[in-house]
């Protein structure tokens, strides 16, 4: 036969208190004398006695959980590009810390984007991180309006969401840096497969490679492609079809810069003997390519860790900063 799960008033009956008191200290209220916590959390141990987390959220109006929204489908998520998977590692981290539920949603269609909306709008979550937002998204403004803590990793497009605190790396600066190295060594006709321009950091490390070019008086010579390791393949043959005598190429990812290598090897183009190739993410691929890939490398999982913290702080009323930009670095390999 089943045993009953112990009550509130079994422990408060054990603990020789009321069952108000009981509710107290489980609930982490420190109003409460430190002889009778210390009586009630023996009492509880001794009985075994587990919270009922519905119920205890209709007392404190919180879930202790915490959401992570990525703008993207299932597939594209558990593909095998690491950004996503630093990122919820990082923010994993913080929240396990902090005894938090990490609860996973996806909105890469219209009917997933209206239902994690509402579930986002229906409080069972304390608060939401974004990540990988594509265009002007008006949800993390409509769930900060709602006094829903929002965090958002990259600067929100537009302003629709102007007034929500974000997280981002320096993807323009990270960018200028790749471009400068490959004219500084010896390259004359750099390249660059852009990001989709859609996503801010799409938008910014293009901004970062035009910078250099236009300060240096060179060709611009752009192709754009999605993140994906497929669409770097596509954007470099077409690099190549106008133009033919390009020597090197900045590459918005280490996804793309894999396909635009698979690409040069193709058309019998050595890399970097012909053409030198940054990417720009260090995922964790990059050092075992052949050859290895020279990157720029962004914390991923240090942008998981600190869109948490920022959350968590928000969730407890502290005011945060309204934009924190992670440093980026050159990482010297093979490619270039």
């Amino acid at each position: 036969m089943a045993r009953e799960r112990p009550t509130l008033e079994a422990v408060a009956r054990r603990a020789g208190v009321s069952r108000a008191t009981v509710s107290r200290v489980v609930n982490g209220s420190t109003t409460v004398a430190v002889p009778i916590q210390d009586a009630v959390r023996r009492a509880v141990q001794e009985l075994g006695y587990v919270p009922n987390l519905a119920a205890r959220s209709l007392v404190t109006q919180r879930t202790d959980s915490m959401g992570l929204i990525l703008p993207e489908t299932a597939t594209r998520v558990f593909s095998d590009d690491q950004v996503f998977p630093g990122i919820i590692h990082g923010v994993s981290q913080e929240l396990e810390a902090a005894d938090k539920q990490l609860v996973l949603m996806m909105s890469g269609s219209v009917g997933s984007h209206d239902r994690v909306e509402r579930y986002a709008l229906g409080r069972h979550v304390d608060g939401v991180m974004f990540a990988s937002i594509h265009g002007v998204d008006p949800m993390p403004g409509t769930l900060a309006r709602s006094g829903l803590p929002v965090v958002c990793s990259g600067r929100p497009m537009g302003q629709v969401s102007a007034g929500v605190p974000y997280v981002d790396v320096e993807n323009e600066a990270g960018a200028e840096r790749a471009v400068r190295y490959l004219l500084g060594s010896g390259r004359r006709r750099v390249a660059t497969i852009a990001g989709p321009q859609d996503m801010i950091a799409g938008v910014d490390r293009l901004a970062g490679y035009r910078t250099v070019i236009r300060e240096t008086g060179g060709r611009s010579l752009v192709a754009a492609g999605d993140f994906t390791r497929e669409s770097g393949a596509i954007a470099m043959r077409q690099l190549l079809e106008d133009d033919p005598a390009l020597d090197a190429v900045f590459v918005a990812s280490d996804l793309m810069a894999h396909g635009a290598i698979r690409t040069l090897r193709e058309a019998g183009r050595r890399v970097p003997d012909d053409v030198a190739i940054i990417g720009f993410d260090d995922i964790e691929m990059a050092g075992y390519m052949d050859p290895a890939l020279t990157t720029v490398r962004q914390p991923i999982q240090e942008i998981g860790r600190t869109l948490a913290r920022l959350l968590l702080r928000l969730a407890d009323g502290e005011a945060v900063e309204p934009a924190v930009v992670l440093p980026t670095e050159l990482v010297r390999r093979d490619s270039a």
